[in-house]
């Protein structure tokens, strides 16, 4: 229970985090019931991922077991109870109800993520959410997630991964110091290939049927009410009914560092163009988005990408390949291989070059997690940063569908198209 933990467990942490177990092993097990027991919900390929990591967690020293796993489609669901352990179940509200399970990880389709944390809050689960953790129509049930989440009192964690790397806490230092002056533009970024069909999501039985083993009540969910569809079920990336292309499926990425480093808030107005320009055929989402987001403290913040080109201009540190680059009036922050360069406004002094600390590493986002579920604090990608970068790609993507830029009451927490 998330308001137990507080108290049980603090006192079974060991240590920190050791650079050589990718800071995996601060919790050493003290028997079965110090352990952090973990469900997971959803066990496709980033379940899987999910399921890979707690298990290398455990192999490494962590107090953290997978006792519990979820899936509406029980092939699925099979073989992940095969390969990682855990009591199966085909409803995630039957896993709530397993009193050994005390956090869950949530790895379902983008519209079913924010149902199930609430259930979960609710349950007095930590959570462990994959990004986004609303689909982009959901601007309501964003408000009611954030809320929930709150008052439960319950640890929540997106699991947007980059924000394990150690350069963009020293970033936000740096800017907090006045290194730059204020933050202006910032831009940043996300390219790959791929249009989320066969290649990127494989249709694991193109003669499965709803029923006894496939649930396809639970995978609609809120969305249109529509009859089968195979390539639905398993490639959901590709419709507009169940993701939003790359600019909630992969922006989350980009934007968490940024909002983070330059402690963005919510934005007062987005504006987006894009397209399908290379993929199109069965897919309905974008492949193509660029987003310009203003702030009212006088900032520009620019996410752009593409899915039909992997190229980028800027180093390789940070999501899909592009590097931020941070403006202010005083200088500019870069990211050069392993330092961080500041560089002064019109080049007027030398180059302050700072020694990155960190890589980004998955296992050290998810050992954070754990972590946090024994302390109590709060971790790297937390509620209230999550709540103001799926505000901005929600507003990207309302006001790209209704070709108008979208405006953001802060008062009444209302965005307006």
């Amino acid at each position: 229970m998330c308001a137990a933990r507080k108290t049980a467990r603090r006192h079974f942490l060991k240590g920190s985090y050791g650079a050589a177990l990718f800071a995996a092993s601060a919790l050493k097990a003290q028997g079965a019931n110090d352990r952090l027991g973990v469900g997971v919900i959803g066990c496709g390929g980033r379940g899987n991922a999910h399921l890979h990591f707690y298990k290398r967690l455990k192999d490494q020293g962590t107090a953290v077991e997978i006792v519990a796993v979820c899936d509406i489609y029980r092939p699925r669901l099979e073989r992940a109870a095969r390969r990682y352990g855990g009591k199966p179940y085909m409803d995630h509200r039957e896993l709530l109800q397993d009193p050994r399970v005390d956090a869950v990880s949530i790895a379902t389709p983008d519209h079913i993520h924010g149902y199930q944390v609430i259930d979960a809050v609710r349950a007095k689960k930590d959570v462990y959410c994959e990004k986004p953790f609303t689909h982009w129509r959901q601007f309501e049930l964003t408000k009611r997630v954030v809320k929930e989440v709150k008052e439960s009192g319950c640890v929540f964690q997106l699991g947007t991964q980059g924000m394990s790397d150690g350069a963009w806490q020293q970033a936000a230092a740096l800017i907090k110091e006045g290194a730059i002056g204020k933050p202006i533009h910032v831009e940043c970024g996300y390219f790959r290939v791929g249009d989320w069909g066969e290649r990127g999501m494989p249709i694991d039985d193109p003669n499965a049927k709803p029923g006894r083993d496939l649930n396809w009540e639970a995978f609609l969910g809120d969305s249109p009410k529509r009859p089968f569809d195979v390539s639905r079920f398993f490639r959901w990336r590709m419709y507009e009914d169940y993701a939003g292309g790359p600019v909630t499926d992969l922006y989350p990425h980009s934007l968490t560092p940024v909002a983070f480093m330059v402690s963005a808030g919510f934005p007062s107005k987005v504006t987006a163009l894009g397209g399908k320009y290379r993929y199109d055929g069965e897919r309905e989402v974008p492949d193509t988005f660029d987003l310009i987001a203003q702030y009212k403290q006088g900032m520009d913040i620019m996410v752009l990408g593409t899915q039909a080109n992997d190229y980028f201009a800027t180093g390789a540190r940070g999501a899909g390949g592009r590097c931020p680059v941070i403006r202010g009036w005083k200088g500019t922050i870069t990211f050069e291989g392993k330092e961080i360069w500041v560089r002064p406004l019109g080049n007027r002094g030398p180059i302050k070059k700072v020694p990155i600390t960190g890589e980004q590493s998955t296992l050290r986002h998810f050992a954070d997690f754990v972590q946090c579920c024994f302390t109590r604090k709060k971790p790297r990608s937390h509620i209230d940063l999550a709540f103001h970068v799926q505000t901005t790609l929600q507003m990207a993507m309302l006001g790209y569908r209704a070709e108008k830029t979208a405006r953001f009451d802060s008062e009444k927490l209302e965005i307006l198209v």
